[in-house]
Formats: structure tokens, sequence, C-alpha cells
């Protein structure tokens, strides 16, 4: 059980480091056998902000939060939560920070009350500062309504609302939402940014969220880390990373993208080009005064153009420039789901 000071609590947090850093990861390794699920992380993220991991299932997103939650230990490396080693101090990590995972793990057995109570308990919240504390991130969450229900009969949308204000309860200094919207419906999912949003304003809370959303860490980010392959290959504001791409994004299906490639690179000043399954991109630009000139020259090489497309760059744009491909739902971090259960059954 995690025993918290009462005035640790009132103050809204503990101790914090020498560094100014809500988190600082130090060449963080994690591999699995023969794979290297996080390779040699370094990265710095100030108290305050909303800092998010973008990548695909897969990319070490999930591994590195749960290194950083001290849920598996790594390989190699560390990192400073709090100010606390991650390796030396654990349990002063566990204290300070809050987590919400991918997988539900509230007990739909209980009413969203009893699961907050039982949640305090663990934590060592004291009695006197629990009642109010529950009232208060219900109400953050807008489920005071919903408080005495049993959690069965809560949407999908509110249990995730639950699972955020339950991470809440200790008043943690950081929180790990680790993919907070995955399931869930477009309009559900808005909502949750907005809960999001909101408790960072209202809780003066750091918070560290993985994604594979476009939007969402476009909408949320403070600044945004590219992670692929356990790397992080571009950090930077959203803003910044599109504007890093320095161009126009011209995307055009064809019947011969390679062709086409071929004979653009010879003509027109391209900075970068994909292709997928038809659908080449090229970066590059004034692409609206170069349409014209692409067209003459699929015209002349033979590859004929269905559709031509000018936009400017998205983070997938991005995503897709530093990383040679879009995001890609392939293999998830299967080899995490068990090992965190058992982990966080420990812990409590």
């Amino acid at each position: 059980m995690f025993a918290i000071e009462t005035d640790n609590l009132a103050r809204g947090g503990l101790t914090l480091g020498q560094n100014g850093y809500a988190i600082e990861i130090f060449d963080l390794t994690k591999k699995f056998g023969g794979i290297v699920a996080v390779d040699k992380l370094n990265l710095k993220i100030e108290y305050g902000e909303i800092f998010g991991l973008l990548g695909p299932n897969g990319a070490g997103k999930t591994t590195t939060i749960s290194m950083l939650c001290t849920i598996i230990n790594p390989t190699s490396g560390t990192a400073l939560v709090n100010g606390y080693d991650i390796v030396k101090a654990p349990h002063e990590v566990r204290k300070s920070i809050g987590i919400v995972f991918q997988d539900p793990s509230i007990d739909d057995r209980l009413t969203g009350r009893e699961n907050l109570e039982f949640h305090a308990m663990l934590y060592g919240v004291p009695k006197e500062v629990r009642e109010r504390r529950i009232a208060e991130v219900l109400r953050l969450v807008e489920l005071e309504d919903r408080a005495n229900s049993i959690m069965r009969t809560y949407s999908g949308g509110m249990r995730r609302r639950l699972e955020i204000a339950r991470g809440l309860l200790h008043y943690p200094k950081v929180l790990f939402l680790d993919e907070p919207t995955l399931g869930l419906d477009p309009q559900t999912r808005e909502h949750i940014w907005t809960y999001i949003e909101e408790l960072s304003r209202r809780e003066n809370i750091t918070i560290v969220l993985t994604t594979h959303y476009m939007e969402e860490a476009e909408k949320l980010c403070d600044r945004v880390a590219i992670i692929d392959y356990g790397q992080i290959k571009v950090l930077n504001t959203p803003d910044s990373l599109k504007n890093s791409l320095e161009g126009d994004i011209i995307k055009i299906r064809t019947s011969n993208p390679g062709l086409l490639a071929a004979k653009l690179s010879e003509n027109v000043l391209i900075l970068k080009s994909h292709e997928t399954n038809g659908l080449l991109s090229i970066t590059t630009k004034n692409g609206e005064t170069l349409i014209p000139k692409i067209v003459e020259i699929a015209y002349n090489a033979g590859a004929n153009i269905e559709s031509v497309a000018l936009q400017k760059p998205t983070l997938n744009d991005v995503f897709l420039y530093y990383t040679g491909r879009e995001i890609r739902a392939a293999e998830a971090e299967h080899h995490l789901a068990p090992m965190v259960a058992a982990r966080l059954r420990r812990i409590k």
C-alpha cells in the first residue's frame, strides 16, 4: 500500500527534483529477448506540459510508459520522475504518479464511487481527505450523478472518464495516459479531450499521453515526439513539426507512381517523395504552381493520373517524412499485457 502524507496531498505533490523537469530520461533501453522495444531514449519533459508520444502500435510507447511507471524495469539506462530515479526509488515514483492504461482495469461489479474508494485506500489517502477528493474528481469528469451506479451500466466513455478520475485521486504530479481514447467513438473521443485539457489546467499537473491518433496529438499536446521502432525520430510542437517540412504536400493517384516519381525528380524540385498503394506523395515548395507541370510530365511519361490533391502538411505527413511510411496498425505490444497486469497487482 502507498502511504501518502496529508501535507503532501494538500500541497498537490511530492518533493520536486533539483533539475526543474517533471521527467528526465537517460539512454532508457528495454529489450525483450532479441527485440529492442525502446532504444536509448533521451528526453526531458517540463512541469505542466501535455506531452505526446505519437507512433503506431509496437513503436515502444507503452513500453516507455511502463518503465516510467516502474511496472517493468529497463534493460539499461534510467529516468527521473518528479526527481525520483525509477530504478533506485520506484516506491517514491509510484506515490507521485497517476496511471490510466489502454486496457480497462476497473471492477465492473462495484459502483463508480466504490471503485474510487478502493483505489484511494490502496494509495493510503487519509479518510478525512478521501471523501472530499472523490467528490472533486467525480465533478471534474462530470460523473456525480452516476457515482452510485454499477460500472456495468457505464458506457465506454464513462468508464474511461472514471479511470482518469481514479488516476487523479492522490494528487499526482504526473499523469500517464496510454491511448486514452482507444476504441471510443469520435464524439466521445472529443469529450475525453475536453476533460484532459480541463484537468491539466485545474490540477496543474504534467500529462504524458501515448497515441496513434494524429488529431489527438495535434489537439492536446504542447509538444509531440514521433516514436518508431523504439526511437524518437523528431520532437517539437505540432505546428513546428508541420512547418519543418518547409513545403506543400501533393498527393497524386497514378497508374505508375514509380515512373512518375523518377520523371518529377528530373524536372521539378522535390524535397521528398513516397509511394503507398498507387498514391504518390511528394513534398515540394510552391505546390500550387507546380501542379500543371506535374500533369504535363505525367502525360508525356505515360503515367495516367486519376487524381491530384494539394494540402498543407499534417502530422501524418510529418510521420511519413521522418519514418518513410504511414502509421501502421501492425503488431501491438502484446508481450506487455500479462506483465503489466501482474505487476499492477503486486504494486497494489
